[in-house]
């Protein structure tokens, strides 16, 4: 379970299965969204591949992704939100947590 939410600690992925759960979107999408390298988004679309958080539609060289099981994700996330926006200034101000996290 640990590495479960180790695949949603990272704020760059999260992000991608937000736009995700908006709608399918390819890698040049996510990184308009996102202003990140090409690089960081496919490599962390690798990761949420190899986990199962997202699958992909390859149509020649493009592929098109989306999240696997948007219904579960979804509550997930809504009750990770709830939990920590009510420890909000905590979260914000731990330091025992890397500076990776942040």
């Amino acid at each position: 379970m640990a590495r479960f939410f180790k695949v949603l600690s990272d704020p760059t992925r999260l992000a991608i299965l937000h736009l995700l759960l908006e709608r399918e979107r390819s890698v040049g999408e996510l990184v308009e969204q996102l202003e990140v390298p090409q690089s960081r988004v496919s490599n962390h679309l690798a990761c949420l591949r190899w986990c199962q958080f997202v699958e992909v539609d390859r149509m020649s060289r493009r592929g098109i992704y989306r999240v696997a099981d948007p219904d579960k994700l979804r509550a997930v996330l809504a009750v990770a939100e709830a939990a920590s926006l009510e420890n909000c200034d905590h979260l914000s101000s731990c330091s025992r947590i890397g500076p990776d996290w942040v």
